[in-house]
């Protein structure tokens, strides 16, 4: 049965009815069914009308099929409708996924293999009971998500990213570079961006960092994010984005569409891969570039992980005040010391100095975000961009999250707090018209009971 266990998720499967282990237990039926009715139906038909017209037109031939099996006196309303629905999943979705798709709290949905299939739910892995026939089946599934986006995945061409139409980002990776069978992996996101109230609530930063966060996007300073996959980075930067005032231009710049921008002027542009003649590729370094005609107020980047983070400090250093990227790293430290390496690998022979001279110009603050081992995601470091010492970026952190052990549910215990060092880009700031009070980057008693105890269980989960 579609579904997951109560052990692993806490939520208890439905009932069984008469006759569902018998008629659920032999597949057989349900592939015989959808056979015959890929005989009966002509898909390309389907394909031109609506999929309610083509819901309703498979459902009848459906029934029609039911009424002649011999099994279907074993069926009763209700593992007929189950039988439908997973044949119309099996026609027109991802098959035994999509009640995981359906389920908003599951982030992650990773098919190790056939046979194998874990989510995330809450910052935590779970193994399910999904299970597709075999790899057939699972590369079936594969295929309609490569297919629907105009891409193909075979022996010359076996790994692809692509993106469904809710935007989640899907990754395929099939034998020979795939041992032990197909991979699929798809990142899902929140169809609505977590608020400013919503972050607070769940212990990611507190009422003081909030308002240095604030004043520095409206005091157009550039800002890095950085942190590990799944730390939360781009919901980070979502929430980071709803506070540009309207009437900047935006132009935003991903390898897969995943920022949702509520301002009324955004342009949103992707990248291309080659395609199956190795032509046609348009890159993140591309677009930047395109991006500088495009008037823009301010570029966001979803992520650099190459070249284009040369053409994104150009931007940033010739201005393009205001603009925000994320990056891979696990510390701010580490995030501009990859920075250095990305611009090295554009080529352009720049003498190292020059580079971290760029960058120490070009980006005024770096957030640090991570995901705990209790599945808790932490704005864990504001640190100011200083400038230079010699060939050194110099730093230094405005507030952090101090870890102080686990507690006996597992949950991560710490507090957030101010180290007490005034930022120099206050007075700059100030003179923007955006006034931070002292008093923000002073310790106060409250602030050590910030996201201490309170920090572990579902509270802090995003």
């Amino acid at each position: 049965m579609n579904g997951w266990d109560e052990k692993s998720t806490g939520k208890a499967l439905p009932a069984p009815t008469a006759g569902t282990q018998e008629v659920l237990g032999l597949p057989e039926i349900k592939a015989r069914i959808h056979r015959k009715l890929l005989g009966r139906l002509n898909l390309a038909n389907l394909e031109a009308v609506s999929r309610d017209e083509a819901t309703k037109a498979i459902r009848a031939a459906i029934q029609d099929l039911l009424a002649m099996e011999r099994e279907s006196v074993a069926l009763n309303v209700r593992e007929r409708e189950l039988l439908q629905a997973e044949i119309l999943d099996e026609i027109f979705g991802l098959g035994p996924l999509e009640p995981l798709m359906k389920d908003p709290e599951i982030s992650d949905i990773l098919v190790n293999t056939h046979d194998d299939v874990w989510i995330e739910k809450g910052g935590k892995l779970y193994p399910t009971d999904i299970r597709f026939k075999d790899d057939r089946h699972l590369m079936q599934v594969i295929d309609r998500i490569v297919s629907g986006v105009g891409r193909r995945i075979d022996d010359s061409s076996p790994m692809v990213d692509a993106r469904l139409p809710d935007n989640s980002r899907v990754n395929a990776i099939i034998p020979p570079l795939a041992i032990d069978g197909p991979h699929l992996s798809i990142r899902r996101f929140k169809r609505d961006v977590l608020s400013d109230e919503d972050l607070m609530s769940k212990d990611t930063f507190t009422p003081a960092m909030l308002e240095v966060l604030k004043a520095v996007i409206l005091g157009r300073l550039n800002i890095l994010i950085s942190g590990g996959t799944g730390a939360g980075k781009t919901t980070l930067l979502n929430m980071l984005s709803s506070h540009i005032p309207a009437n900047e231009r935006i132009v935003t710049i991903e390898d897969s569409a995943e920022l949702q921008l509520r301002q009324p002027h955004v342009v949103r542009l992707e990248t291309r891969p080659p395609n199956v003649e190795g032509k046609g590729e348009v890159t993140a370094r591309s677009l930047v570039k395109n991006s500088l005609r495009m008037r823009p107020d301010r570029i966001i980047v979803g992520e650099v992980r190459g070249a284009e983070s040369v053409d994104m400090l150009q931007a940033m250093n010739t201005g393009h005040d205001g603009s925000l990227t994320t990056l891979h790293a696990n510390t701010p430290r580490d995030a501009l010391n990859r920075l250095t390496t990305m611009v090295a690998m554009a080529n352009l022979n720049l003498p190292e100095r020059a580079v971290r001279q760029q960058i120490a110009n070009g980006i005024q603050v770096v957030l640090q975000v991570s995901r705990m081992p209790d599945g808790n995601r932490k704005l864990i470091s504001i640190s100011e961009v200083v400038g230079m010492e010699g060939d050194v970026i110099t730093m230094q952190e405005l507030f952090l999250f101090e870890r102080q052990g686990m507690g006996e549910d597992g949950a991560v215990l710490g507090r957030f707090r101010p180290t007490g060092i005034r930022p120099r880009f206050a007075d700059f700031l100030q003179s923007r018209g955006v006034e931070l009070a002292g008093s923000l980057f002073l310790e106060r008693p409250t602030d050590s009971q910030s996201g201490s105890m309170a920090a572990g269980g579902d509270r802090g989960r995003w």
